[in-house]
């Protein structure tokens, strides 16, 4: 549209706005709005989302810190070369790459594994090909990844993953370590067996089959990759690819298929014609133990995992929606060969999984277990009037130091109903008022929001009058358990305790004068870091006598110290 067809279309009544304006003087210019939603495959991340996502993250570390697993992380920009030397994946098809200032050709991280990778030969000696670290290495982490790619339900343009690796474990336990990890990660979101199965096949396995199928051991990988489209294009399109791309006879294609549509690994064996074989044993290996650990309900033997990345060598899995409503959950498996593409002079054994978050909180929701993270708080505190404004901040301050979330009602002088309301808006569990009468008498009213079964609570046990000395005890009167130590470290068990301060200073001036403003410039107290008896005593001597100081050192303290209340001030030692 023409910028003169624009304006025809304006609506009479922005016209007569226009005009309106234009008689009054005011330049008048086209508002061009920004677009409001992210770029395609991107989320924002609302408050509610993000308590969401950290729900999941708090579970994927959780897991991971269960099974001895370390955290680790790189940067979301690596240079593609790192990508690229994985040659033929449809990955590099996906990048976010471009040159940048310093003409480095650089990507947007697609995945996590090749900088695995990389941070694993940063400790190994090139010369000699060992490590500086003790082995096996166990790494988790849970990056953002960028991939150009249609999106769909579960799938976005950017993600994130959780990933698990083993570096340095030859043995089977490290896939039966992880295909734990997985399991506890599902029952501990409220997902069981008959919702997730976990797909498991070897490599290993199918080598052995296309050996004696007659594959070239140099078509090994290519026909893998075939055999892996299988669920997307069919069995008669992977077999006419088999022969016509990698060359194979009808008859070689045949007996692949038909030993990869085996639902045991029995079966699979006996119609692979390797029966016994060490490469068959080895996965009968896993299962077994699965099923001594107590998560053998979870796995099925399917020989049509594949894994499309050509670096796999062993053991592949994948985890799979049973009702068949989402795409693969997570994936992962052996990969000993990948080090030996970024350099290493010789293989070094890893396994690993990646687990992304879009689709399982497609699946939370799906399975009906998505739990409800509404906006919480620990306290709203309330000031009577502007004059407790100060107070108020202090009580803050006090529970903050206790270990409590606290949100500051910012209207004083405001009914009380209003303080309710916000407290109750933002899910505040109670209310801390600060007002003359309490105050006065050295004590904070808190009130209990979100009492359960609140029609059998009297009055008195929703609301306590709690001396400010004692509010990192604020649980006990409501019937909780006493802190097992302040901020500062001292014991404190019952209602009325105060604490002893720990954290101790040089000696400061004894008399207020030049020395003791200098000793100010680099402490709080005249005791150093906490008050003491000192500050009350030299406080109510400079009040009867010359009053606030003019230093600016000193009356900074003096405010502070003024802002005690004097039941307070008198309790320090």
């Amino acid at each position: 549209m023409s910028g003169q067809e624009k304006k025809k279309d304006v609506s009479k009544k922005d016209q007569k706005k226009s005009l309106a304006a234009s008689k009054g003087g005011a330049a008048v210019k086209a508002q061009v709005p920004i677009a409001l939603d992210p770029p395609t495959g991107t989320r924002d991340f609302f408050p509610e989302e993000m308590r969401q996502q950290r729900y999941l993250f708090d579970k994927f570390r959780e897991v991971a810190t269960l099974y001895g697993f370390s955290e680790y992380d790189a940067p979301v920009l690596e240079f593609e070369e790192l990508y690229k030397r994985k040659a033929g994946e449809e990955i590099t098809q996906q990048m976010y790459n471009f040159v940048d200032k310093d003409d480095a050709k650089v990507t947007l991280r697609p995945e996590m594994t090749p900088s695995l990778a990389r941070m694993v030969l940063n400790l190994m000696r090139a010369e000699t090909g060992e490590f500086s670290v003790q082995l096996p290495l166990k790494w988790f982490s849970i990056p953002q990844c960028w991939r150009h790619e249609t999106t769909q339900r579960g799938r976005k343009r950017e993600h994130y993953q959780w990933n698990m690796d083993i570096v340095g474990e030859k043995g089977i336990m490290a896939e039966v370590e992880l295909l734990s990890a997985v399991c506890s990660f599902f029952e501990k979101v409220g997902i069981t067996s008959n919702d997730v199965g976990l797909k498991v096949n070897s490599r290993k396995v199918l080598g052995a089959l296309m050996r004696n199928a007659g594959v070239p051991e140099d078509k090994f990988a290519e026909t893998c990759v075939i055999l892996d489209k299988q669920d997307k294009i069919g069995a008669d399109a992977v077999s006419k690819e088999f022969q016509e791309t990698v060359g194979l006879s009808a008859a070689v294609s045949k007996t692949i298929l038909d030993a990869t549509a085996a639902t045991t690994l029995d079966e699979f064996a006996r119609l692979a014609g390797v029966e016994g074989s060490d490469e068959v044993k080895e996965l009968q290996q896993l299962f077994d133990l699965a099923a001594d650990y107590g998560y053998g309900d979870w796995l099925q033997f399917d020989a049509s995992v594949i894994r499309g990345l050509a670096y796999y060598t062993g053991v592949v899995f994948e985890g799979f929606d049973k009702a068949g409503v989402l795409r693969a959950i997570c994936g992962g498996g052996r990969y000993d060969r990948l080090l030996s593409l970024y350099g290493s002079p010789k293989e070094v054994p890893c396994v690993g999984f990646g687990f992304g978050d879009c689709v399982i909180a497609e699946l939370l929701k799906e399975k009906g277990v998505k739990p409800e993270l509404p906006q919480t708080v620990d306290f709203v505190v309330a000031a009577f009037s502007a004059d407790y404004m100060g107070k108020a901040l202090s009580v803050a301050r006090q529970l903050r130091l206790a270990g409590k979330s606290v949100d500051i009602f910012t209207e004083p002088g405001k009914k009380l109903a209003k303080a309710y309301n916000y407290a109750d808006r933002i899910g505040a569990r109670k209310l801390a008022l600060v007002a003359p009468n309490e105050w006065d008498q050295g004590l904070v009213r808190v009130k209990d929001l979100r009492t359960e079964d609140s029609t059998n609570v009297s009055a008195d046990d929703k609301q306590k009058d709690v001396p400010f000395a004692d509010l990192a005890n604020v649980d006990v009167y409501f019937g909780g358990a006493p802190v097992a130590a302040t901020a500062n470290g001292a014991q404190s068990s019952a209602p009325g305790a105060s604490s002893a301060p720990t954290r101790k200073g040089p000696a400061a001036p004894a008399t207020a004068g030049p020395e003791l403003e200098a000793f100010l410039a680099d402490h709080p107290y005249i005791g150093g870091y906490e008050p003491s008896a000192r500050d009350g005593q030299l406080f109510a001597d400079l009040q009867k006598a010359s009053g606030r100081p003019a230093t600016p050192n000193l009356a900074r303290w003096y405010d502070h110290i003024e802002s005690f209340p004097l039941f307070q001030r008198s309790s320090w030692r």
